[in-house]
């Protein structure tokens, strides 16, 4: 019962800001330099670091501060499984994902570099707290099955994109990865522009970008920081800033400047009286979205003025921004 007022209320609210003023995308102003990945600032910030080394410990708790995270494995899984799927005709059975290289960036815990592994995928997870990396760790080594398939390092997405090869270590960062995944960490980050420039760089030509992240709307602010922090406290006070939240028109047009071509976006909802997630039309709160990389130098482009990426063929699109 309670799991039903929550849908008939959230549905009430979502209702009524599609048609509020605050719905309005704001586009990015295009950057008047060019980024590269090895800004001496990064796209770290300071603050978020702290708040997440306070937590290190505490990945595996699936009742405790990362639960959502947790049943969001239920979405986010198989949405990179599917569109990888689409992609890579894969031959092992039972692992959809075999032979594949993803890079999980803000890996914390490996909560989404595990279930990955086991579906076939060499997974690299960074992240920059050395304790978050210290307990995904600990945890993957339990299960033999994820022993030659997943690896963590506590570096910065910028610091694996400035390595080159020849330099001693089997991930090297430049056009290694079939895929690069941020799930939940966009929201985190001071530098957006560092953070699309490095993912390209890190890509194989054609690799897949996937990210789930929040939207910035009234509806996102009330529900995801009010509700979610204050209230009920679904996650800890001051996890997230809503001035870091970013629309799906904003962050495909960012996308776009550093040569990748958006093909799905979803929209994703949380019920915290049951503890689910589930798709929904309307990217009002939460949202996921897949992108390829169908460009190698995002700076030259942006240097001459030319226009955006071409779009993907005709149907490859899966979704709208609504």
């Amino acid at each position: 019962m309670h799991a039903s007022k929550w849908g008939r209320l959230v549905r009430g609210f979502i209702g009524r800001q599609r048609s509020a003023s605050s719905w309005t995308p704001v586009c990015l102003q295009k950057p008047q330099h060019t980024v590269t990945c090895h800004t001496s600032a990064g796209s770290v910030d300071p603050d978020e670091l702290r708040r997440f080394q306070s937590l290190a410990g505490k990945w595996w708790d699936d009742h405790g501060e990362f639960a959502a995270l947790h049943a969001l494995n239920d979405l986010r899984v198989p949405f990179i499984r599917d569109n990888l799927m689409n992609v890579h005709r894969t031959c092992v059975p039972g692992k959809p994902l075999g032979g594949l290289r993803i890079l999980d960036v803000g890996c914390g815990g490996g909560l989404l570099t595990e279930p990955l592994g086991r579906l076939g995928a060499n997974v690299l997870g960074i992240d920059p707290v050395a304790d978050s990396i210290g307990t995904a760790k600990l945890h993957s080594s339990i299960d033999p099955d994820l022993r030659n398939r997943v690896r963590y390092r506590a570096c910065t997405l910028e610091e694996l994109s400035a390595e080159r090869e020849g330099g001693g270590r089997e991930e090297q960062g430049v056009a290694q990865f079939d895929a690069v995944v941020a799930s939940e960490v966009v929201e985190h980050l001071a530098d957006l522009e560092t953070f699309g420039l490095c993912c390209n760089h890190v890509l194989k030509p054609g690799g897949s970008l996937f990210i789930t992240t929040i939207n910035k709307t009234n509806l996102s602010y009330a529900l995801g920081i009010v509700a979610a922090e204050q209230l009920l406290r679904i996650v800890p006070s001051g996890t997230h800033d809503w001035e870091k939240f970013i629309s799906p028109v904003e962050l495909e047009r960012l996308l776009e400047s550093n040569g990748f071509s958006v093909g799905s976006v979803r929209g994703m909802l949380y019920n915290p009286v049951s503890g689910v997630w589930c798709w929904t039309d309307s990217t009002a709160i939460n949202y996921a979205l897949h992108a390829v990389k169908v460009r190698d130098d995002p700076e030259a482009h942006q240097a001459e003025g030319r226009g955006p990426p071409h779009p993907l063929p005709e149907g490859h699109a899966e979704a709208a921004h609504s």
